[in-house]
């Protein structure tokens, strides 16, 4: 491997990550992280790699996710983030990749949610952050305020990662049991499912919301995987189920814990989204 090609490596997990954030689909950051080492392979001699390549990477992202929105409005049902497993990345990195968060980024504007990527996961300055989306300082503090306004303050009771997996542990034995009480004891009474089958396969078409319906849709999920193997794990830096039918990952379901129990279900069913998973499993 020569020089080029190793400075590269040394930053593709970085790179691919922030795309990753920007994007919420794994496959496509790879996608376009590739995009950018053949930049950067043609470029020859740069001054400071780091600074060029987050500045190359943030622009193919910036034009990715004007065409990502044309497509997520003719999404068949909710639309989810890609999962991906975290436990390679650093703790203070898992806040910025969680499923609630990358949902709620769907919120924001293209500029806005490059600019909350590099400074809220990343922690670039302003100043850096212009300089990558050729913006001025001003407008870079402006998309930040706006961005941060649309997401709300973030403020959210959050347990320990131990007491998360207990009560994702006991949603599992609940929900393989049948036992009603125990699941709606471990349900807020405000719990959301979202299911998202991307018209590939068989998923509710829209969020639902509320104890007793969140209640009624786990059962259904259960009988529906009936003799399914499910495996507990960490998916987005939080509690995750993924089930396996015929050695192949069939759902993954990442958990939102709140201070009255479990708030969020974010259940994947899309084959196409759960491609990643199943090479990394195949593999460890």
């Amino acid at each position: 491997m020569d020089e080029v090609d190793e400075t590269f490596e040394r930053q593709r997990s970085r790179l691919t990550g922030l795309a990753y954030r920007m994007l919420g689909s794994r496959q496509d950051a790879e996608d376009l992280v590739q995009e950018a080492y053949i930049r950067w392979a043609g470029a020859g001699e740069i001054e400071h790699p780091r600074a060029w390549l987050t500045k190359v990477v943030s622009n193919l992202c910036l034009n990715e996710l004007a065409s990502a929105r044309v497509r997520r409005e003719s999404y068949v049902g909710p639309w989810l983030p890609e999962p991906v497993f975290t436990d390679d990345d650093p703790v203070e990195l898992r806040d910025s990749v969680s499923y609630a968060l990358l949902t709620l980024m769907e919120r924001l504007t293209p500029a806005e949610r490059a600019v909350f990527v590099l400074k809220e996961a990343f922690g670039y300055s302003h100043h850096e952050i212009a300089g990558f989306l050729d913006l001025t300082d001003a407008n870079t503090r402006q998309l930040h305020s706006r961005a941060r306004r649309r997401l709300g303050d973030g403020a959210r009771f959050t347990p320990s990662p131990e007491e998360q997996r207990r009560l994702v542990e006991r949603f599992l034995a609940a929900a393989l049991e049948g036992d009603v009480d125990g699941l709606t004891s471990l349900l807020a009474a405000e719990a959301t499912a979202w299911s998202d089958g991307g018209g590939r396969t068989s998923a509710a078409l829209r969020p639902i919301t509320g104890r007793d319906r969140v209640l009624r849709y786990v059962l259904g999920l259960v009988r529906r995987l009936d003799g399914a193997e499910a495996v507990l794990t960490e998916l987005n830096g939080e509690p995750a189920l993924i089930t396996f039918g015929e050695g192949a990952p069939f759902t993954a379901t990442v958990f939102e814990v709140g201070e009255e129990g479990l708030t969020g279900l974010r259940t994947v069913l899309n084959p196409e989204k759960l491609g990643l998973l199943a090479r990394r499993l195949s593999h460890s």
